[in-house]
Parts: structure tokens; C-alpha cells; sequence
């Protein structure tokens, strides 16, 4: 019965790797597998927990780097948060200089500043440069053709 520890072990763990994606918990299944193999063979408790760790340390430190680099070779996982939001248009809506103002970004009102200090009346379309916090830092966005009323994605204030 001591091999169900180990399967049972090696399953919660598989289990919690999917929730974490982080390819650790399941370099530990695999030696939990290791650890029940060993018991299957007949190795006393001690050797069953050796094997498990060595056989843990040696997938975590060969197995992992590898299959980490080859899936994000292969994937191109979109930006999220807010670093999807840099680069993005915004429109001011109340003045916003360098230390305080709001934009409406993807139809949200944010809390911003200027990247430069300057100050941007309201109307203006602007670039978001970066995410501090939950400001966001903007430059003004270059000239719009004419004939455009606002930035693609923006809408009016």
C-alpha cells in the first residue's frame, strides 16, 4: 500500500501544477513516480525518499531549463496587465502636468502625469509610456491626420 503515498503524491502535485504553470511541482510528481518505483522494487523508506529527491533535483535542474526554453520559444503569450496598456492612445480629461491630471484609457478614467513635466490640457490625445503604479505616464501623441476626432480605441470624453 505504501505505493499509493507516492501516486497519490505524484497526482496532487501534477494537479497543483496546473494551477502554478511554473514547472516545478511537476519535476517533484516525477520523483514522487521515483520514490513509488523504489518501494515497488522493495528499497527500504529511506532509499524510497533518496530516490525521490535526487531523481526531484535532477529533473528540476536538467529537465525544467529545457522544456521552459522550448515552450517559450514556441509561444507568444500577449501582453497583459498593465504592460498592455503602454503604447496605447488616451485622451486627457482633466489637465494632467507632472504630477497629476486624468486620461481616459480604454474607456477608463486613470490617474496620470506627464513624462516631461509639461502640462496637457483636456481635449488633448496623449501615449501612455509606462504603468507607475495606477498612474499612468503619458507624452503627447503625434499629430493625428485631418479629419480625426480621436486616437483608435479612444473614446470621446
Amino acid at each position: 500500500m505504501g505505493w499509493l503515498w507516492w501516486v497519490g503524491g505524484a497526482l496532487t502535485l501534477g494537479i497543483l501544477e496546473m494551477i502554478s504553470l511554473d514547472l516545478v511541482l511537476v519535476m517533484f510528481a516525477g520523483g514522487a513516480l521515483a520514490g513509488g518505483l523504489a518501494y515497488a522494487l522493495g528499497a527500504p523508506v529511506a532509499v524510497q525518499i533518496l530516490v525521490a529527491a535526487v531523481t526531484s533535483a535532477v529533473l528540476l535542474l536538467t529537465l525544467r531549463p529545457y522544456l521552459l526554453r522550448h515552450l517559450k520559444g514556441r509561444v507568444d503569450l500577449p501582453e497583459t496587465n498593465a504592460a498592455a496598456l503602454v503604447g496605447r492612445p488616451a485622451v486627457v480629461v482633466a489637465t494632467v502636468d507632472g504630477t497629476a491630471g486624468r486620461v481616459k484609457l480604454v474607456g477608463e478614467v486613470w490617474s496620470a502625469r506627464t513624462a516631461d513635466g509639461g502640462s496637457l490640457p483636456p481635449g488633448t490625445t496623449v501615449t501612455v509610456t509606462k504603468i507607475d503604479g495606477a498612474t499612468a505616464v503619458v507624452t503627447p501623441a503625434a499629430a493625428t491626420a485631418p479629419g480625426d476626432t480621436a486616437a483608435p480605441g479612444v473614446a470621446p470624453a
